[in-house]
């Protein structure tokens, strides 16, 4: 898709704070009717420019109060292959996000756990066992604010 026209960005911008507004309501919104919105939404799925709903769910409410960001650099013994540890993370439930990343570490991995203690677990019994596991820094998450996105 090329050109991005002002109601299209302002289109995505509403989806990014809340993917599940109606097209009926964004519509009324915009100056549109549903079904021009619910076209624009469309076209822009269509496009790869919007890439799915996705629901956020509330951590800590769930028992999950620790987020940690691990940073996994790769052992150069064994030359484990990428796809093998990519695999073996993604299977580890407490592991959120897998991130492949250029610079000091290999991999950013988002870990939640219930507390420091559950953390240690997972990261000593299920991380540090995998197929290449090397050097690991940790960085606890202390707060975090949804900043708006690069569109603007």
């Amino acid at each position: 898709m090329t050109g991005l026209d002002d109601l299209d960005r302002k289109l995505i911008r509403a989806l990014a704070v809340d993917a599940g507004q109606s097209a009926s309501a964004l519509g009324r919104r915009f100056g549109l009717s549903q079904p021009a919105a619910w076209r624009r939404i469309r076209r822009l799925e269509a496009a790869g420019i919007l890439n799915g709903r996705r629901l956020r769910l509330d951590g800590q409410a769930l028992g999950f109060g620790v987020t940690v960001f691990l940073g996994v650099k790769l052992a150069r013994k064994g030359r484990v292959s990428l796809e093998d540890f990519e695999r073996a993370v993604s299977a580890i439930p407490e592991v959120q996000t897998v991130e492949h990343v250029l610079g000091l570490y290999d991999y950013r991995l988002r870990v939640v756990a219930r507390d420091l203690s559950d953390f240690e677990r997972v990261l000593r019994r299920r991380i540090m066992t995998l197929p290449g596991a090397g050097d690991v820094e940790a960085n606890v998450l202390l707060s975090e604010e949804r900043l708006p996105g690069p569109i603007g």
